[in-house]
């Protein structure tokens, strides 16, 4: 079960730049301010210039009178200029007129200006790429992967590929058994050692070694 060849090593959450002089890349969780983003352990954003801007140019139409909310789960890697479009840009479809007429009348509720989806969820160990763009409501299962420039309208299962204008799906990752048992294994939520121990079983496929810790786990 130990990995030797990596016993020195170590995750750190708590880090904003977790790569030694690159500040490129930052663990989202250590520099959002906003309570109604919520950000899971070792999720990070590459940005080419300043990813620590991520909640101002990337979390869009994000309005507290919504209380709408953004939540991501852990080790997922969000490339750089991924958009989370929320309900506020939305128009709403129930009028006879799109015009958002509540904005400029005051005697009208301004939230009734649009459409209320809800909010947007994403999994755990998803890999979002270049330039997506991920529409409010949409819920991303675990192990998701959404293409380059994808816009993702509708949820997307665990282990999915998704791609285009609107975003379909290519294939799953892996057959029905397998994606069953990965979430039931939930590795994303062992502890970080337990992980860097484990993490050629992970990174190689090793289902059945990954069952196997997770029975030790459950036993010990």
């Amino acid at each position: 079960m130990f990995n030797k060849r990596l016993s020195s090593v170590t995750l750190n959450s708590g880090e904003v730049y977790p790569r030694t002089n690159d500040k490129t890349i930052c663990y989202l969780k250590n520099i959002i301010k906003n309570p109604n983003i919520i950000i899971g352990d070792f999720t990070f954003y590459h940005d080419f210039n300043k990813p620590e801007k991520f909640e101002s140019q990337n979390v869009l139409y994000h309005y507290p009178i919504n209380n709408d909310k953004l939540i991501i789960g852990k080790f997922c890697s969000i490339a750089c200029g991924t958009k989370f479009i929320f309900n506020a840009a939305n128009h709403t479809l129930k009028s006879f007129s799109t015009y958002p007429f509540p904005l400029f009348l005051t005697e009208l509720k301004v939230t009734e200006s649009w459409d209320n989806k809800g909010d947007i969820i994403i999994g755990n160990d998803v890999w979002i790429g270049f330039d997506a763009v991920i529409m409010s409501g949409v819920h991303i299962g675990n192990g998701a992967i959404i293409g380059t420039r994808a816009v993702v309208t509708k949820d997307v299962p665990p282990y999915t590929i998704v791609g285009g204008i609107p975003a379909k799906i290519i294939r799953k990752r892996f057959d029905d058994t397998v994606i069953e048992i990965l979430q039931k294994i939930k590795w994303w939520d062992w502890e970080p050692e337990i992980i860097i121990e484990n993490i050629d079983a992970i990174r190689n496929g090793d289902i059945e070694q990954l069952k196997s810790i997770m029975l030790k786990l459950e036993t010990s």
